[in-house]
């Protein structure tokens, strides 16, 4: 490979995609620029590398770390093996990082793993003290024999102090402390760090090696990260304002000093709503009563005035929400109920206002934060010592700092007030939780795209970029789009011309009927294995049973994705029915004869929620300007963004082939006189051209045809 200039040496490949140049160079500007780039390009076509190259090549240039982000887990190994790409051609030094949970050697949480971590170096620190006590007293005892009479006064102190160390590591022995830590802080490590950078390691290949070595993997990890080219790491570790604080902290960098690369960037803004969401469950209000109760201080009372209340008031709003028989058929499952109302407050906090009786809600809601932090200090301190086995976290500091927020901050920070109630398997009790449900994720991003250098987001359906510039809170970003640059003539993309399948009309026998015949036309004349989406998993159930084609494959809610997808490409002549909105419909890979066609059953609209309908109306008073903002941006993008999708999982290089079908008549020219749920001009322009309309007795025939033509039987076209 010819040496490169500028940023492709950091190019590990002979050489780059249709555009892959251009869009490499573009984003390069965009950098110099300190500019955000929003990246859109069809499957397949090196967005990854397109981003990483120019990224790494202005870090090296500025001293930044470029941090690249997915909440797709075989888009994690993705990532791996462009980095090793590089580092063979570039060296780079690369982490990959995952939470603590996934590589601790101990089966313990957050705080516990602190605790643990404070006793250990307590002790490695107090054994080390009295090293270099007994070490002066030696040489004391020495000099004394010499004749120097300050000597023996001196060493007698020293004694003094070992035998007051000799307590303390007693004391710290007897508690908890973790062996793999005290290893760390009491061993060479050198080797360790070495290791990691001789390549790009995974952290399952981390936690082999340091477990093999009584190591903790995970805390060398955060050692060795400090001006790090590349990391790569969860979405949390960005969203989550806390964890992002600590993670660029083990990077050694400012905010301003990172480069961030937002993956399957369509996912941030439903990403961003769940890391700045919080709960609180009666049960945690009835753990916070219980230590109030026990609690020996004199501001455990009025604490326990409010932390009553918004129990009372809790209890009094789930009531009130649930229907006539409704609490009867509540499962283990959060059942959603909605308490916001328009005119006034919520109806949770009309009833804690209407339950409470102490005297001012502002200075009790303190008292319980008071007394919940004295709380959570003596749980901190009994763990240390060994005088417990977990480290248990205080409930009352959990209630206070939620009901804090729920009367004063949460309605400031756009957050919609919601409850749920959920059956308890073993009591077979029905009890309810309060939630503080975020709907405007740019309160959540806007900040973090503020303080870093810059932020690159791609994915294959990004556009309409201005909608999405607009929910993640972005300032004039650079834009790019890049569509399937592969022969037109390997690909079909039909538009049916059946049933518009609202949910209403699902149950219809002749619709179901239509169907059904439309996917059994597909299944028979596509020439290898057939991926169906449907709008939810009862109706993958309801088609699968209804085909009863061979070689079936159903995914069902909780089947592991891999060894369904394994098992479904392995054979040949399959039909794989799955839900869009589970784990198949984007981020994993169905490559050449994996998959020959793909068909999308309905407009796949979210099931109606709440949570939807919160999101719905805070779009509507943001965007008060624009005609069905909250409809467009709650529920029409986000569905043929997931649409868009599930069609990209088959076309993935040159040389793939293979047919997209869209079968509802919303997809189709007849669908726009349907107003807003016609979506046919909802997709961007060269991908609805590409769109041919053609009725549901027809298609057998477009797809015989076009398979024929590029002689794909293997044998005798089937008959129609």
């Amino acid at each position: 490979m010819a040496d490169r200039a500028g940023h492709e040496r950091f190019f590990p490949y002979e050489s780059p995609y249709p555009n892959q140049r251009e869009a490499m160079d573009r984003i390069a500007n965009a950098l110099a620029r300190g500019q955000d780039v929003l990246m859109e390009g069809a499957p397949g076509t090196g967005k990854t590398l397109s981003a990483l190259v120019p990224a790494l090549a202005h870090a090296r240039e500025e001293d930044r770390t470029v941090v690249i982000t997915t909440n797709v887990h075989q888009q994690m190994r993705q990532f791996v093996e462009d980095a090793r790409a590089i580092a063979a051609e570039e060296p780079i030094r690369a982490v990959v990082f995952k939470g603590k949970a996934s590589m601790c050697h101990l089966d313990v949480g957050y705080e516990e793993c602190r605790s643990l971590k404070e006793t250990t170096r307590s002790l490695v620190e107090a054994e080390r003290d009295r090293r270099e006590l007994a070490e002066r007293s030696e040489a004391l005892l020495d000099d004394a024999r010499a004749g120097e009479e300050e000597a023996a006064e001196a060493r007698s102190a020293v004694l003094d102090e070992l035998d007051g160390l000799a307590e303390e590591i007693e004391d710290l022995e007897s508690a908890n402390v973790c062996e793999h830590y005290r290893a760390n802080l009491t061993r060479d490590t050198d080797d360790f760090h070495d290791w990691l950078f001789e390549g790009v390691r995974t952290p399952e290949e981390i936690y082999a090696y340091a477990d093999e070595r009584g190591l903790c993997g995970y805390e060398l990890l955060k050692e060795g990260m400090e001006g790090i080219d590349l990391a790569v790491c969860n979405y949390h570790h960005l969203l989550d304002p806390s964890i992002r604080e600590h993670f660029f902290r083990w990077l050694g960098r400012e905010p301003a000093e990172v480069i961030t690369v937002f993956d399957e960037a369509h996912n941030v803004e439903s990403a961003a709503r769940d890391h700045a969401t919080r709960t609180l469950s009666a049960r945690t209000l009835e753990g916070a009563l219980s230590e109030l109760a026990d609690a020996d201080d004199s501001r455990a009372g009025r604490a326990r005035n409010v932390v009553e209340a918004f129990r009372s008031g809790l209890e009094t709003a789930v009531d009130d929400a649930l229907g006539f028989g409704e609490r009867e058929q509540v499962g283990e499952e959060w059942h959603e109920l909605g308490i916001a109302n328009e005119d006034r407050r919520d109806d949770l906090t009309l009833a804690f206002l209407d339950a409470y009786e102490g005297g001012g809600i502002d200075a009790e809601i303190d008292l319980a934060r008071q007394v919940g932090e004295s709380l959570d200090e003596a749980y901190e301190e009994a763990y240390r010592r060994g005088e417990t086995t977990t480290r248990k976290e205080s409930a009352t500091l959990q209630a206070a700092g939620f009901i804090a927020d729920w009367m004063g901050e949460g309605a400031d920070l756009g957050r919609h007030p919601m409850a749920a109630v959920r059956r308890d398997a073993g009591t077979d009790e029905v009890y309810g939780r309060a939630e503080l449900y975020t709907a405007i994720p740019r309160q959540v991003t806007e900040g973090l795209f503020e303080e870093v250098a810059a932020s690159v987001l791609m994915s294959a359906t990004l556009r309409p970029f201005d909608v999405l510039g607009d929910v993640l809170g972005l300032s004039d970003p650079v834009t790019l789009a890049y569509g399937l640059e592969y022969p037109e003539e390997r690909r079909r993309t039909f538009a049916v011309e059946g049933p518009a399948l609202f949910a209403s009309d699902r149950d219809d026998p002749e619709t179901q009927a239509t169907v059904a015949e439309t996917l059994d036309d597909v299944v028979r004349m596509t020439p290898g294995n057939v991926l169906l989406f449907f709008p939810s998993y009862g109706e993958a159930e309801r088609y699968h049973d209804l085909l009863d084609a061979p070689n079936a494959y159903l995914d069902e809610a909780g089947t592991p994705t891999e060894d369904l997808r394994a098992r479904f490409v392995a054979d040949d002549g399959a039909a794989l029915f799955t839900s869009l909105w589970g784990t198949l419909g984007e981020g994993v890979s169905f490559d050449g004869d994996d998959a020959r066609a793909v068909v999308v059953v309905g407009v796949p609209y979210p099931s109606l929620s709440e949570r939807l309908e919160a999101v719905q109306d805070a779009y509507d008073r943001v965007y008060d300007d624009r005609r069905d903002a909250g409809w467009r941006y709650a529920v029409e993008i986000p569905t043929i963004r997931k649409t868009r999708q599930a069609l990209g999982r088959v076309i993935r290089s040159p040389d793939d082939y293979g047919v997209r079908v869209l079968l509802d008549k919303r997809y189709t020219r007849a669908g726009r006189d349907m107003g807003k749920y016609g979506v046919r001009d909802s997709f961007p322009p060269e991908e609805r051209d590409e769109l041919i309309d053609v009725a549901p007795e027809k298609l057998k025939f477009a797809t015989l045809n076009f398979f024929a033509d590029l002689d794909a039987y293997d044998g005798d076209p089937p008959s129609p």
